[in-house]
């Protein structure tokens, strides 16, 4: 079963596989995780054997799990690639997550491919191409506008599957080789060192400081809570969060935010239907603003907004509390617009640097016009507290309350049932059918006897009938089909239900179907390009091969395959520093004063001993982080550099 077209499929992170049963409880109608190697967090990866109890728990649910495989590979970690695919495969993952596309050109399983996020797919072109080579699912980038998924949807029949929440890259996903030209460390590889986390100072051609020691390239975090609607109108049938480093608490209270905001959407949109069974209980308020974010954005969702970066901090803030009213020996006094507790965490900003308070003990004082007064004794030492005065506004980023009810049991989900009893020869037989339509019996010997009380007995039957106590079920409906009112000894009709409850269960596993890899569409597809430059990280012969067969007759390998030294485009990026800083042409025109007579290109961005050079390509409104390769730093060897053609296609210099 592939992902249709009128079905909504809700996608969560699992760092763990415990994780990934949480996410699946909470709501998910899928899981991506990462196998024993070849995800691109390489501090995500989970052995076989925990993947293969995940897949069994998700599929008593119909929810799926995939596997992050996107990494770039070379030649000499292929072999280990294919036999980790057929270990996949063998344990029942329905996906894998994939873009090195030499693994196309492996003898792979028919397990299904999806094309990940780091194949920045960002046209129609693309995204067709990639569903006519074979993958079922495809990640469009984060950085589309609703109007260009729409386009896309209305030309590729394959199922478009987007970010919707969580931490933004700010390069074009498999765009960005900063990380490995400061480190060594490949982004494409597994290994981001996360520059863009850095702080940096921007500069003008003539050495002008716009901006100093600021976090210009951290955006805020994604959220789409207000376009779902839109994103299902445009096209998209799987809603990604982000997050395959995040913890338990993360996974459960966005998943389950979520689920909730689709489920009212169903209610409304009997059109559409969920893409795994069963119905969640959420037994908290999720709330997006009480686990890490850096602020919230849109993205390009609705065209270029003017405020989608985190400049000042990289860090998790939280909710503004209140502010400090009054200073003490030990202790300070708050006024908040929320109750507090022992053991939350508070923090304030000191001039560019967040600090934070562990707060040991609080103490309500009583109600005031503004709020609650709370008296915070710390664990910290008032001195070692800087900046700290009347005045400063504090906030939260450690609920202990609201966290402590994640750390309980937080949600569950069940799957309805019809059960029908009724009588065989020597007794009794319980027939259930689950809202997917799997059918299962189970018949007991049980001696009958005609009941003194009829309406009793009926009533007990069904009782003890719809008592589904721990398991992944609800009872909807129990019918008795019986010739009259027996008395059945309790011990019996339990025992009974117990024995069939397992018995659908297995039914249901047994009862599932793999998505089937989809085939590639004949005539083979030719890709929209007949050169390739580094931007495609082409880094083993398999992928070579690939393209080649495909059309492609100048292919350059994959920046991580490179020595030699050069200047070239680190960082491909949507976000814009002219704009953020009202430097782009178009909004300068006119502009009096300063900002109006700072020359806007080259500019230059200085983190440490690292400098770089801004271009921006005004076509694609595209800002480009150009920097120098240094050679010598490679994480592994690179690949044989000999294209398909005589000609060698090479890097040219930007500008």
């Amino acid at each position: 079963m592939s992902l249709l077209d009128h079905e909504l499929e809700l996608l969560a992170p699992a760092k763990t596989a415990d994780i990934g049963r949480e996410a699946i409880l909470h709501g998910a109608d899928a899981v991506y995780i990462g196998g024993p190697a070849f995800g691109a967090r390489h501090n995500a990866s989970n052995p076989i054997e925990d993947i293969s109890a995940l897949v069994e728990f998700a599929h008593r649910y119909r929810s799926r799990i995939f596997v992050t495989m996107n990494t770039i590979m070379h030649d000499s970690e292929l072999d280990l690639a294919r036999k980790q695919i057929w270990q996949l495969y063998e344990a029942g993952v329905d996906a894998l997550i994939i873009q090195d596309m030499g693994l196309l050109e492996m003898d792979l399983p028919p397990i299904q491919l999806h094309a990940s996020t780091q194949c920045d797919i960002r046209t129609v072109e693309k995204a067709k191409f990639l569903g006519d080579v074979g993958f079922s699912q495809l990640v469009l980038a984060r950085e589309l506008t609703l109007d260009k998924i729409r386009q896309i949807r209305a030309e590729v029949d394959t199922p478009l599957e987007y970010f919707v929440h969580g931490a933004l890259c700010v390069a074009f996903s498999g765009q960005c080789y900063i990380s490995h030209a400061d480190t060594g460390r490949s982004a494409n590889r597994g290994d981001c060192s996360q520059a863009c986390r850095l702080p940096y100072t921007l500069s003008d051609n003539q050495g002008r400081v716009v901006a100093f020691e600021k976090h210009l390239l951290s955006m805020k975090d994604n959220d789409q809570s207000a376009n779902l609607e839109a994103l299902v109108d445009a096209g998209i049938r799987s809603f990604k969060i982000e997050g395959r480093y995040k913890d338990m608490g993360y996974v459960k209270n966005i998943t389950a935010h979520y689920r909730l905001l689709l489920d009212e959407l169903l209610e409304r949109r009997p059109e559409f239907a969920r893409a795994a069974s069963g119905r969640t209980r959420v037994l908290f308020t999720p709330d997006v603003d009480k686990t890490f974010h850096r602020g919230h954005t849109d993205y390009f969702a609705n065209g270029r907004q003017d405020d989608i970066g985190a400049f000042d901090s990289p860090k998790y803030i939280g909710v503004e509390l209140g502010s400090v009213a009054r200073m003490g020996g030990d202790h300070i006094d708050v006024i908040t617009n929320a109750p507090m507790a022992n053991g939350d965490g508070l923090n304030y900003m000191n001039k560019r640097t967040t600090v934070g308070i562990q707060a040991n003990w609080a103490e309500k004082l009583g109600d005031t016009e503004d709020g609650q007064r709370w008296r915070i004794f710390p664990n910290e030492q008032m001195a070692a507290l800087p900046g700290l005065k009347v005045g400063t506004v504090i906030h939260r980023n450690r609920d202990h309350q609201w966290e402590a009810a994640l750390h309980k049991k937080s949600s569950d989900r069940h799957v309805g049932l019809q059960l029908a009893l009724s009588e065989i020869e020597g007794g009794l037989r319980l027939s259930i059918i689950d809202e997917d339509g799997i059918t299962s019996s189970t018949d007991a010997a049980i001696a009958l006897q005609p009941a003194q009380n009829a309406e009793q007995a009926e009533s007990g039957l069904r009782a003890s009938l719809a008592k589904m106590g721990n398991t992944m079920f609800v009872a909807d409906h129990v019918e008795l089909k019986l010739s009259q009112p027996w008395f059945v000894p309790s011990s019996a009709i339990n025992a009974l239900r117990r024995d069939a409850v397992a018995a659908h269960e297995a039914a249901r596993l047994a009862a599932w179907q793999r998505p089937q890899r989809k085939a590639p569409a004949q005539p083979r597809a030719v890709y929209p390009d007949t050169q390739l430059s580094y931007l495609a990280n082409v880094y083993n012969e398999k992928a070579r091969e690939f393209y080649h067969k495909h059309g492609v007759q100048l292919i350059d390998a994959a920046y991580e395959a490179h020595e030699e030294p050069g200047e070239v485009p680190l960082m491909i990026t949507k976000h814009c520093l002219r704009f953020s800083f009202n430097l782009c042409p178009k909004q300068a025109k006119g502009v009096q004063g300063v900002q109006g007579q700072v020359k806007a290109e080259p500019m230059q961005l200085v983190s440490g001993d690292h400098t770089y050079t801004l271009r921006f390509d005004c076509k694609p409104c595209e800002m480009h982080v150009v920097g120098a390769m240094k050679p010598g730093i490679l994480n592994s060897p690179p690949p044989s550099a000999v294209p398909y053609s005589p000609l060698v296609f090479h890097r040219k210099r930007p500008g």
